[in-house]
């Protein structure tokens, strides 16, 4: 397994420890869970920029990588939910976007093709990291005003189902 690609298991490994922080309670486990949620947050841009600098794209880091950002995002959303930072209609469709595209990528391989990433699915997930990050900060770590909070959210929202959009639209597969 090359690096970009344990980059990205890593994040995977990471999400556990993110989620038990978070679900502390306390200034310590937000603290920690932010720290960790980034330093996994960068693994995504590195593992890729290793991928392309020395050419180490693989098949499986097509699917790890956008698997491991799906999963980092999906579970940060759902404990907020449980901590009630978030309302569950956003972190529906962001799920069923995510179901939607990964069951592309399923049907697209079994006909032999590989999806990567788009530059609208990266912009997806920067929003989602940014907005993950404002919710991890409000209000355990510091206040930001609720404005800030529901524009990230509705604009993760609004790049999560234009990226969905992009995908179904620039791929050509048989759905038969």
């Amino acid at each position: 397994m090359n690096l970009p690609n344990k980059l990205s298991l890593l994040r995977i490994l990471l999400i556990p420890i993110i989620i038990i922080c978070l679900l502390q309670g306390s200034f310590i486990g937000d603290l920690l869970a932010l720290i960790i949620f980034i330093l996994a947050a960068l693994t995504d841009k590195y593992d890729g920029y290793y991928a392309r600098k020395y050419n180490l794209i693989t098949s499986l880091g097509k699917i790890l990588d956008p698997l491991a950002d799906k999963l980092l995002i999906i579970a940060s959303l759902v404990v907020f939910i449980q901590l009630g930072k978030i309302t569950a209609w956003p972190v529906i469709i962001i799920i069923a976007r995510e179901l939607a595209v990964t069951g592309l990528r399923v049907i697209a391989a079994n006909q032999g093709t590989v999806i990567a990433a788009n530059n609208w699915g990266k912009w997806k997930t920067t929003i989602q990291i940014i907005t993950v990050i404002a919710l991890m900060l409000n209000p355990g770590l510091i206040s930001l005003p609720v404005i800030l909070i529901n524009a990230l959210i509705y604009l993760a929202v609004l790049i999560t189902i234009y990226s969905g959009y992009t995908y179904f639209a620039g791929t050509k597969v048989d759905y038969s």
